[in-house]
């Protein structure tokens, strides 16, 4: 598949259930290979990424919805839940912070860097999934949830949580994208 064709496919698909078109380890693989082959400055290899599956995919939609203490919609809570599990998208400050003293006068810039890394790993991954025929959304629902998500699953103290990916099987097609002016974004200088 084109990486053209790959991004057109990949969208947000809210409408998931825990019914997928692969196995489980079919998406830890596929994962664990984008992840090696996503780029990041200085190749720091910060990115780090926890996949939650079955019972503890659900144990932790039910955690962020009580971390709201009840100002979240259940129903958007529950649409996540609904998938067969969810990608943490996480970086390692340890390994930023060592870059900083390393390379001091880069220092501001590593943090900026890993999450630019971890973007590009979250669009891959999302793409990724997209190919498996699983859909998938991006949710941001840290720093709220940060430490309860570090108990739960027994994430080191120095990962900082960046983005949550629920994912499943796709039960309807989200609606066709809008088609926008894109030279209001895109400029050109010769």
């Amino acid at each position: 598949m084109s990486i053209i064709k790959s991004l057109a496919n990949r969208r947000s698909y809210y409408d998931i259930d825990k019914n997928m078109p692969v196995l489980e380890n079919e998406i830890e693989e596929k994962i664990k290979v984008v992840t090696a082959l996503v780029p990041d400055a200085f190749n720091s290899k910060s990115a780090r990424v926890v996949i939650v599956f079955g019972e503890k995919h659900d144990l932790l939609w039910d955690e962020i919805y009580n971390a709201f203490e009840g100002k979240l919609a259940r129903e958007k809570v529950d649409s996540f839940k609904a998938g067969a599990g969810t990608v943490l998208f996480l970086y390692d400050e340890e390994t930023v912070n060592n870059l900083q003293e390393k390379f001091s006068n880069y220092a501001d810039n590593f943090p900026v860097w890993a999450n630019q890394a971890n973007g590009m790993l979250q669009l891959a991954v999302w793409s990724a999934l997209r190919e498996l025929k699983v859909g998938a959304s991006l949710q941001h629902y840290n720093p709220v949830i940060d430490e309860r998500v570090k108990e739960l699953f027994d994430i080191p103290s120095q990962y900082k949580l960046v983005a949550q990916m629920p994912f499943g099987g796709i039960v309807s097609e989200p609606d066709p994208k809008d088609k926008e002016d894109i030279e209001q974004r895109v400029s050109i200088v010769r």
